[in-house]
């Protein structure tokens, strides 16, 4: 048996314009944690022993906590709060970045804890924290809530790796300074949270299944179905090619310089995927898909050059590589947002934007999916493969754009 459940909002008058910022400053944080590991692949790969598939499935495993930690968090902090909630993944974030620290002691078990703790964190960050932040927005403009959570986000997952790589590079042990810098980070945002933030969330009743906390009717719209769901994987898709693939296939040509161009290819494309996101929200129009067919046709354009890439080995290649699925996932990620958003009922916005992010994040298992493949395929081959699976999924979201419009949620 359950009880009714009657979930309360603050109301958005009796929140100040400044009360999403200790909310965000903790997204921040969250992502650079989430994210610092990735140039350090070469570091792991070069000097940790550790092979080409070792170091592509550490960099994928917090998918491991990142899933349950989107669908699992985003009705629980339905239920109770989204403070409460927050604070686990902050802390989530700063226990993964101490196994990662220890990581060259403990060795594979430690990395693979510490990356799903991280992915647990920023699945957290996704799901609670954006609908948090889209709460505590509410006397803005449209659309404010999920700009301002994607920048934060992607600015988080930008940082990391820029100062990961740096830190590797002039500190030693290199393997260790990343991850100290990251927890020095995470205390502050635990004291903002805890003492400034502004709860949005309360809810009555007892003995609620969790079942039915998790249960989130909005994956059925059509529109979910026809136009956000065939998009949604190339967004953490087209990123984890552009900073783990492609720096793979140059990695010869670079020498020493690697883990800095790495770092710098990172970055370039995270810092395009801020830079683009106010275009995807001019972009956005309800009555079509336009955003989202932008994004894709973007990405298909990126997968392409990265077959080419991957072809003649150029490290100047790589960085156009960068920047066109950067402007891809930062438009990609903005206006699945947006969908979201419109299409979620009320009190379900958490739970319809963790099941958007875990179908996102389903993307990030890309490179380590073409390292097991690379047994038996060549690399080009397999990211002109690619390039055309995103060309379909592309004519899937456009084909039927005005055939399921948002109205009311109730699609």
């Amino acid at each position: 048996m359950t009880s009714d459940v009657r979930v309360r909002a603050i109301p958005a008058a009796r929140t100040s314009e400044r009360a999403w910022w200790p909310v965000g400053l903790a997204m921040l944080v969250i992502g650079w944690g989430g994210n610092q590991f990735t140039p350090l692949l070469i570091v792991y790969r070069r000097h940790g022993g550790f092979s080409q598939l070792d170091v592509d499935v550490f960099l994928g495993a917090y998918v491991v906590g990142l899933v349950p930690g989107l669908l699992i968090a985003s009705g629980l902090s339905d239920h109770f709060g989204r403070r409460p909630l927050m604070l686990v993944g902050l802390a989530s974030s700063f226990v993964g970045s101490a196994l990662l620290a220890l990581g060259d002691i403990a060795g594979y078990p430690a990395l693979f804890a510490g990356r799903a703790l991280s992915g647990i964190a920023v699945g957290i960050a996704m799901a609670v924290g954006t609908a948090w932040v889209t709460e505590l927005s509410a006397y803005a403009a449209p659309g404010a809530g999920a700009r301002r959570s994607a920048i934060l986000l992607t600015t988080g997952f930008a940082a990391g790796p820029a100062s990961a790589g740096l830190l590797a590079e002039w500190t030693s042990p290199a393997l260790v300074w990343p991850y100290v810098v990251h927890l020095a980070l995470c205390l502050p945002a635990l004291w903002l949270v805890l003492t400034s933030s502004v709860e949005t969330r309360h809810e009555s009743g007892k003995d609620v299944r969790l079942l039915d906390r998790l249960r989130v009717p909005g994956v059925a719209h059509r529109r979910f179905l026809h136009v956000v769901l065939p998009m949604a994987p190339w967004i953490f898709g087209s990123a984890g090619v552009a900073y783990a693939i492609v720096p793979q296939v140059v990695d010869a040509s670079l020498g020493r310089w690697a883990l800095l161009f790495t770092s710098g290819l990172t970055v370039a494309t995270l810092a395009t995927g801020v830079l683009v996101q106010p275009i995807a929200r001019r972009l956005d129009d309800r009555s079509t898909a336009r955003a989202v067919v932008v994004s894709m046709a973007l990405m298909t354009v990126g997968m392409a050059l990265a077959a080419l890439t991957a072809v003649v080995a150029r490290p100047w290649l790589a960085v156009p590589v960068a920047l066109v699925l950067g402007a891809a996932y930062g438009i990609a990620v903005v206006s699945g947002l947006l969908e979201v958003q419109r299409m979620a009922r009320p009190g379900e916005l958490s739970g319809l934007t963790g099941v958007y992010y875990a179908l996102a994040y389903v993307g990030f298992l890309l490179p380590a999916a073409l390292a097991f493949l690379g047994h038996w395929f060549g690399l080009p081959t397999m990211l002109a493969i690619v390039a055309l699976t995103c060309l379909a999924c592309t004519l899937a979201s456009s084909s039927g754009w005005s055939r399921h419009l948002v109205s009311g949620g109730s699609e």
